[in-house]
């Protein structure tokens, strides 16, 4: 698990690489503000390979944030996570390792039948009743949850998880009303409350796509207060002194900036504010997904920021355009090639708005 002596002894030997904000505090110590995602890319023995040697190269060059999911590449990704966790030149103590469930993966790749392959793993196995099964390929019922985190240390072949998602819940709303599937949402946050007691996971989080960054009469809408309470009442049910709910995940970019602007969460004051004006005022850490558009602002940012945001390249200053919002303590960016880890990492070396204030990129 990582742990605040080995992440701070991380910082000390890659700090002075970086700007002074690069490493922020999570957990118990610190984690770089720029993680290495792993969900894009065909689920072949090649792009593992390719995967592996990026990894290794991220977490021997100072990213010691990895993100993964149960499904991602049919299950390939924590394979590779763990293979890479393992065999880079750092302390596994060193390194913060967050993985989700909610979506059924697949082992390995698609199997020819998906529909049956999800009757047999999860339906008649008891993971799930049908009526908590959304698209035929998502669940966060309770026993679902806690297969998949024992999965998620079986394949990473690590003895913990450092933050476990719920991987977007909003999905429910498609087969049930809001009020149940904050009630499922807390009977998975539950599971997770247990398996925090039990040194499993370090701590949980919500990873969503649209839910935190829509206007509370949106389909897809979840109020961050209530899911904080949720937490609250998990943690009492289970007999915890205080709730693990720490983290969100949401995308946030120069193009995708509704995570900031949107002020779509009441606060017991009755103010409204944004996912991550939420986040930074309540204390839970904001990692934002999606922080090149999956890739498609590593060639080109909108002319209107792109002046006021430090890098030398296009991918750095939408890096760093993700990293410097309010609340957020990391951006995740997928890298399959050793090439964008360079790229991408030196991201950091540059203090991303210098005197300005994030407000100020708005104006």
């Amino acid at each position: 698990m990582a742990t605040g002596r080995a992440t701070w002894a991380y910082r000390d030997r890659f700090g002075d690489s970086f700007g002074r904000t690069f490493y922020r505090r999570f957990g118990p110590g610190v984690v770089s503000s720029i993680g290495i995602g792993t969900y894009l890319g065909e689920p072949t023995d090649a792009v593992d390979d390719r995967y592996r040697e990026s990894l290794v190269s991220a977490l021997e060059h100072g990213v010691n944030l990895v993100d993964t999911a149960s499904n991602y590449r049919h299950s390939r990704a924590e394979r590779v996570v763990g293979d890479a966790v393992r065999g880079a030149d750092v302390d596994r103590d060193a390194v913060v390792v967050a993985s989700k469930a909610g979506f059924v993966p697949f082992d390995r790749e698609r199997p020819d039948d998906p529909g049956a392959y999800v009757r047999e793993t999860v339906l008649d196995a008891g993971l799930a009743e049908p009526d908590e099964l959304a698209h035929g390929s998502h669940t966060i019922a309770p026993a679902f949850v806690d297969e998949m985190v024992d999965r998620s240390l079986d394949l990473t072949g690590l003895d913990h998880v450092d933050c476990y998602y719920l991987h977007n819940p909003e999905t429910q709303l498609a087969v049930a009303d809001r009020e149940t599937v904050y009630d499922r949402i807390e009977a998975a946050f539950e599971v997770l409350e247990r398996r925090v007691a039990a040194d499993d996971i370090g701590r949980y989080g919500v990873a969503t796509w649209e839910a935190l960054r829509v206007a509370p009469d949106h389909d897809a809408y979840l109020s961050l207060p209530e899911l904080v309470r949720r937490a609250e009442r998990a943690a009492g049910t289970v007999g915890n002194d205080e709730h693990s709910l720490e983290a969100i995940q949401l995308p946030f970019n120069v193009v995708m900036a509704d995570a900031f602007t949107v002020e779509a969460h009441d606060t017991d004051a009755g103010e409204a504010m944004s996912a991550l004006w939420y986040a930074h005022e309540h204390g839970l850490h904001a990692f934002t997904s999606a922080s090149l558009a999956q890739g498609d602002l590593a060639a080109e940012i909108p002319a209107s920021v792109n002046s006021v945001l430090a890098g030398d390249t296009a991918a750095q200053r939408a890096l760093n355009f993700s990293r410097s919002a309010p609340g957020v303590t990391a951006a995740l960016v997928g890298a399959s090639s050793v090439a964008h880890v360079a790229e991408n990492i030196a991201a950091g070396t540059f203090d991303p708005l210098g005197a300005r204030t994030f407000d100020s990129v708005f104006e």
